[in-house]
């Protein structure tokens, strides 16, 4: 349920339960961490994170969800692998991103959007707590008062908002999805491996 593909120095992971809206289970948590550590460890420069379908993500899947999957660490542990990745890392959002599919958005570098995407992350109604660094990722790129309408009011934002929100980058229509992350990434994927990591460490604010 998860296709790997890799394009040079480009590791591309893709969600491929497009006829249950990609909703991640357990498995697919694990896999994915799995893919984006052994990515890094690899050299990848670039990871661009995407789905199939026209949902990137429902969230968590509800059968699992019943069994304890919406207060799994595997959840925090995929989003910190993307946090820590040593390259550029993309989320090329093919549709909605919903509930705790909003981790790994959120951990990604730059997040780019179709214009018919919806962002939104019900832990309010349905009884959960976010994983533990989504609220503070959440509120430095969109801010408090916007971080509470998604998470305290649950708001469902369209792609325009989040864009004027700083929730994304940018929009692009669905068929040049990929090229535009691939554009995104090109500086990256000719610039030495070394100082892309040591880029992306600066970039997100590790002085280490």
């Amino acid at each position: 349920m998860i296709k790997a593909e890799v394009m040079g120095s480009c590791c591309i992971l893709r969600l491929a339960r497009s006829e249950k809206a990609n909703a991640l289970t357990g498995a697919m948590l694990q896999d994915l961490r799995a893919a984006i550590v052994s990515a890094g460890d690899s050299g990848a420069k670039a990871l661009i994170l995407t789905g199939e379908g026209r949902v990137f993500s429902a969230g968590a899947d509800l059968d699992e969800m019943a069994n304890g999957l919406g207060t799994s660490p595997a959840w925090e542990a995929l989003s910190g692998s993307i946090a820590t990745f040593p390259g550029l890392t993309i989320a090329a959002l093919n549709g909605t991103l919903a509930g705790g599919a909003t981790g790994m958005a959120l951990a990604c570098d730059i997040r780019i959007a179709v214009p018919t995407a919806q962002f939104f992350y019900p832990v309010m109604r349905l009884g959960y707590l976010p994983q533990p660094s989504d609220p503070a990722r959440l509120t430095e790129i969109v801010g408090p008062g916007r971080a509470r309408m998604i998470l305290l009011a649950g708001q469902r934002i369209g792609a325009d908002e989040a864009l004027a929100w700083g929730l994304i980058d940018r929009i692009t229509p669905p068929e040049a999805l990929m090229d535009t992350a691939m554009a995104l990434a090109a500086d990256a994927l000719a610039a030495d491996q070394t100082h892309v990591a040591a880029l992306a460490r600066l970039a997100r604010g590790d002085q280490a």
